[in-house]
């Protein structure tokens, strides 16, 4: 009885991680590619620097999760991507609780890019 209520639980907080965040569009990397060169848009990378390094799309910002997203421009479409989505997400948050109105995840990141 007690795994059952465990696995339960473990479900439904995997069910509540992968859940769009209200408010914050989702574009596939497909779709991305067609606006990369969007100018009424601001594209950032939340990686850490050696990720971007690595492997980064040039037309995106490398600001790493937990840096001051404050001085971003509110005007603009705000893109975010990571590795997997998960950071990018986390990052799409805080964005709107920033007051950021148009912010887009791309998801699946650069895994899948």
């Amino acid at each position: 009885m007690e795994t059952a209520i465990l696995i339960a639980v473990l479900v439904a907080f995997l069910a509540w991680r992968m859940m769009p965040t209200k408010g914050v569009n989702t574009i596939s990397t497909v779709q991305l590619k067609t606006i990369l060169n969007d100018k009424d848009k601001v594209f950032v990378d939340v990686r850490t620097p050696g990720e971007y390094k690595a492997r980064g799309v040039k037309q995106f910002k490398n600001i790493p999760l937990g840096s001051d997203f404050s001085k971003l421009p509110k005007d603009k479409e705000i893109v975010v991507i990571c590795q997997s989505g998960m950071r990018s997400k986390q990052a799409c948050k805080q964005l709107k609780k920033l007051g950021y109105t148009k912010v887009t995840n791309v998801r699946g990141g650069m895994s899948a890019y």
